[in-house]
């Protein structure tokens, strides 16, 4: 479908024909590793269905959504999961819109897949993932300066221990770079200064 359709409808570019199976889709598949069993899973930007779909059909344990923010993509990914029989949702919209955040905020995983820059990313993704929830944000070899640059928003949008890691190396050739941002836990009122504040 990507080799053929995919490129005549735009979701792809022609010169990726030749290296689907180990840009797009291994790489990918090759996120599963990074995914706890049967958790809830938004693909942000998801556009070609890159890497939402793939991980879709190796891993169905997931409950997975597909973000996406250009109609013509919206309905590309809908065909695909209704040819591909998926049990997948798809959502036309924008990660940063309020709705969206309430519609469909509380997911254990967001990926992204050359969706924006890292400092940006976060603050559209980690809003959407529950306290202690993670973002996978697929990157290439410039990952660890792209993090140098962007800690402090990373920070900022309240991510903490931020890694890089690699996935997929018995599998793909180059292993995709991932970095992952764990959404810090919600900060708890202490009984004893709410008590103090009631007694007022």
């Amino acid at each position: 479908m990507l080799a053929g359709r995919g490129i005549d409808r735009g979701v792809i570019g022609p010169r990726e024909a030749d290296r689907l199976w180990d840009r797009h889709l291994l790489n990918s598949a090759a996120l599963g590793e990074l995914i706890p069993e049967g958790v809830r899973l938004l693909d942000l930007g998801s556009g070609a269905g890159l890497p939402g779909i793939p991980l879709a059909i190796a891993r169905p344990d997931l409950t997975i959504v597909l973000l996406e923010s250009m109609a013509r993509r919206v309905a590309w990914l809908l065909e695909v999961i209704t040819e591909l029989d998926l049990a997948v949702s798809v959502h036309h919209g924008r990660a940063e819109d309020p709705a969206v955040r309430v519609e469909l905020g509380g997911q254990d995983i967001v990926t992204a897949r050359a969706v924006a820059p890292l400092g940006r990313l976060v603050g559209w993704a980690l809003p959407l993932v529950v306290p202690t929830g993670r973002l996978l944000a697929v990157k290439g070899a410039t990952a660890e300066q792209e993090l140098a640059r962007d800690i402090e928003s990373v920070r900022a949008a309240g991510g903490v221990a931020i890694e890089i890691v690699q996935c997929g190396v018995t599998m793909v050739h180059p292993p995709p770079t991932v970095i992952v941002v764990t959404r810090a836990a919600q900060r708890v009122t202490r009984p004893g200064k709410a008590r103090k504040r009631k007694d007022r």
